[in-house]
């Protein structure tokens, strides 16, 4: 348990960004799974739609922190190919 004032405050801090962490790379996890089934199930249409949503998710994550831009770079390049080989 925290023992001093400022050790209350940043455990309500730890808290609150650990929920904000945990939401965004749930939506990035999930944006991630769409991709890849609509890449696999040949719709080009479909799968620029879910790799712009997922491109777009990225960014966000990485503006606020989330995710590093190395790794969000990588898994834009990822997605990328995603669309190459359907058309």
């Amino acid at each position: 348990m925290a023992n001093t004032k400022s050790a209350i405050k940043a455990a309500r801090k730890s808290k609150r960004l650990t929920d904000r962490n945990k939401t965004a790379k749930t939506r990035l996890k999930t944006l991630h799974k769409k991709l890849e089934t609509v890449a696999k199930a040949g719709d080009a249409a479909a799968a620029a739609a879910a790799a712009s949503a997922y491109v777009s998710a990225m960014d966000k994550a990485v503006k606020s922190g989330v995710v590093h831009r190395n790794a969000a770079s990588r898994a834009k390049a990822q997605a990328a190919k995603y669309l190459v080989a359907k058309k």
